[in-house]
């Protein structure tokens, strides 16, 4: 493929690069030597649970793979023991080795999403950064000033505003940075909220003789809500391993000036039939609840089946436009021991179903009133609910379960 049609496809949904004249002499020199281009994205492991926010980049570094070059995930299973300071405004709590490991092992199996793990180098920064000596971290903490360390917003605000930042988190930014100079990157993928880190790279290769890498960072994508940052914390986030009818649900729930955004991030849709979608819902011709299904159907294909897709459309007409209940719905078993005069309180009896992560997220979706039991809402959580076999609890517009009582 020629080096402009190459660029033409790595720049697409980019929202920086430095540079794209850097980003083409590279190309052309991994041609000319018939030499794949190194790339290079760091994962800290510390939230196992990949969504699609976390996929734009992801999808981004399957672009480099099919024009050929090397993948290389570096799992940082020793600066995930330290915690990415981005954005924060306390110091983090440090992951154990344990946890680190755990969550590493779960984002191996989960970026095959989207990857093809036979062309792509996992490996792990303790591998270097574990045989650094003293003096080795002296000098690499040399290269950079305690004012540079400020220009971070983060840093900078919690500097201002008298909150401590530990020696520790200088590091992060400088070890990140030294896993470029130690495999060699010459491209390195992150979001736009990794720039600082993502230049620090680049700065030490320099400081090492290595032709500096080339910075793409990617968007971050936007939740279910429309406004903030994709995030299973904030329950706004549509998971990979989501089932089929979820998905395509979630999806459905996206706001209307979401969908050509989303188009662009998570999918192949071509780039002319991209710009009619544009121009459609710019000018009000679309018709969003078509486009929703359409994009629905392509995910939930992309990550599941075909069949898959096929049946979760089906079942989204079923449910939601001719209000019937779903065929899947999750059996929940409970023993009538566990009842007081056959009552449980509600926060307990929602977090039961599972359908929730815990019962501070039970209790959100009760006082948000996204909580349905036998189609009555809820939205009290000082009450103790009557438990009967075969009651429906519905949290949302999507999850469903039915108690069984034993």
């Amino acid at each position: 493929m020629k080096i402009k049609d190459q660029i033409e496809i790595l720049k697409r949904g980019v929202s920086d690069l430095i540079s794209e004249e850097e980003l083409e002499k590279k190309l052309k020199k991994s041609a000319a030597e018939d030499r794949p281009l190194r790339v290079k994205l760091g994962l800290d492991p510390t939230a196992p649970d990949i969504h699609l926010g976390h996929t734009v980049v992801l999808r981004k570094l399957k672009q480099f793979q099919d024009l050929g070059h090397e993948i290389y995930l570096i799992i940082g299973d020793f600066t995930g023991m330290i915690g990415d300071p981005t954005g924060k405004s306390a110091t983090r709590k440090q992951l154990t080795k344990e946890e680190v490991v755990e969550n590493a092992l779960t984002y191996q199996e989960q970026f095959s999403k989207v990857l093809d793990p036979a062309k792509t180098k996992l490996v792990f920064n303790s591998e270097w950064l574990s045989k650094m000596n003293f003096t080795d971290v002296i000098e690499l903490s040399s290269k950079y000033t305690v004012a540079r360390m400020l220009e971070r917003e983060d840093f900078s605000t919690r500097y201002k505003e008298e909150k401590p930042i530990s020696i520790h988190e200088f590091f992060y930014p400088l070890m990140q940075g030294y896993d470029s100079v130690a495999i060699k990157a010459d491209v390195e993928l992150g979001g736009t909220d990794q720039r600082f880190n993502l230049l620090v790279g680049r700065n030490l290769q320099k400081e090492s003789g290595q032709e500096p890498q080339v910075v793409v960072m990617m968007p971050l994508l936007e939740g279910l809500d429309g406004v903030n940052k994709m995030s299973k914390s904030l329950d706004n986030y549509i998971g990979v391993y989501d089932a089929p009818a979820d998905m395509y649900g979630k999806v459905m729930s996206i706001p209307d000036d979401m969908i050509a955004r989303y188009f662009e991030l998570l999918t192949d849709i071509e780039l002319e039939k991209l710009a009619e979608i544009k121009k459609e819902i710019s000018a009000g011709e679309s018709n969003p609840m078509s486009l929703k299904k359409e994009l629905a159907w392509e995910l939930v294909k992309q990550y599941h089946t075909k069949a898959d897709a096929d049946y979760a459309a089906a079942e989204f007409k079923r449910v939601f436009s001719q209000g019937q209940l779903p065929d899947d719905m999750k059996d929940i078993t409970i023993n009538s021991s566990d009842l007081e005069n056959g009552e449980m309180w509600i926060v307990k009896l929602v977090a039961a179903t599972e359908l929730v992560d815990s019962n501070s997220q039970a209790r959100r979706m009760i006082k948000q009133g996204a909580v349905y039991i036998d189609e009555e809402r809820k939205d009290k959580m000082n009450i103790d609910i009557k438990v009967k076999d075969g009651m429906i609890i519905q949290i949302g517009k999507r999850r469903y379960a039915k108690i069984k009582l034993v």
